[in-house]
């Protein structure tokens, strides 16, 4: 299975900017780019900060420019988001009982968890008692398949300052609720740098934001520090024996060559732009 992942796109309604760049403009160019090159895609997944701040006006902008892929998507939102106004735009958006922007999806990889962990006073995250109970209720009817996690706030601290003091509220709970299951991989957003390691035995990544990263300077005290380092999408392969995420930085000007061994010496190095057939 093939799938997607774009985060922390920071929305603002048409004619505003944001660090003085248009996340539209950024959106619009990555979703191009994975219908381009990446129309085989069984899903794409949002994974929050879907507008910067939640306004009506970003999410239809939203709306409209996903109108270009070709493949399913699945829309989560995170510290940045409003839940009323998102769900105002996107009704038919899947959410649980509680009217949390939660949901499942079954798929021959194994089952699919989306989570929200949107806490309306906070940039911090959360899972309360009525998000756990639903997450609870989907694993054990998952039974022993492999399960897969979709949310935008990381439950473990990454060593980053500025990111560690807004992570999920009491990851370690949130931990106890996922042990005894077979959670393949974990996806998350939030943090806007390219992070990938293991949790309770987990393996989790992240990735740069669509608008924004966080530079990373360990040294800041206060504040996050920002930068307009190139933004970038995920693909990430469920196999059976294995999952592999690569990230791609879309909007990367560098040369490109092409290098050929079976060419003659002097063309083995050809650039990409201005190669011909032997």
């Amino acid at each position: 299975m093939k799938i997607i992942q774009i985060t922390d796109l920071h929305l603002v309604p048409p004619g505003h900017r944001l660090f003085d760049n248009d996340p539209g403009e950024r959106l619009k160019a990555c979703l191009l780019d994975v219908a381009a090159h990446h129309a085989d895609a069984d899903l794409c997944v949002i994974t929050g900060d879907l507008a910067h701040h939640g306004e009506r006006g970003a999410y239809l902008r939203l709306r409209e420019a996903l109108s270009v892929l070709p493949m399913p998507v699945r829309l989560l939102i995170g510290n940045h988001d409003d839940r009323h106004q998102f769900r105002s735009v996107f009704p038919d958006a899947p959410v649980d009982e509680h009217g949390f922007v939660q949901s499942l999806l079954d798929t021959p990889a194994g089952r699919i968890l989306f989570l929200d962990t949107n806490r309306s006073d906070s940039h911090a995250g959360e899972y309360c008692e009525a998000r756990e109970a639903w997450l609870r209720a989907r694993l054990e009817e998952a039974k022993d398949r492999p399960v897969y996690l979709f949310m935008h706030h990381p439950p473990l601290p990454v060593h980053f300052r500025p990111m560690d003091e807004i992570m999920l509220d009491d990851g370690a709970a949130f931990g106890t609720v996922l042990d005894g299951h077979r959670i393949r991989h974990l996806f998350f957003g939030h943090v806007h740098r390219p992070i990938a390691g293991s949790w309770r035995s987990i393996p989790f990544s992240t990735l740069r934001g669509l608008n924004h990263q966080s530079w990373l300077d360990f040294s800041v005290k206060r504040g996050i520090p920002c930068s307009m380092e190139p933004p970038a999408y995920a693909i990430a392969f469920l196999n059976a024996d294995a999952v592999v995420v690569h990230t791609h930085d879309f909007l990367d000007g560098s040369a490109k060559y092409l290098y050929d061994p079976d060419l003659p010496v002097e063309r083995q190095v050809v650039p990409m732009a201005r190669r011909t057939q032997p």
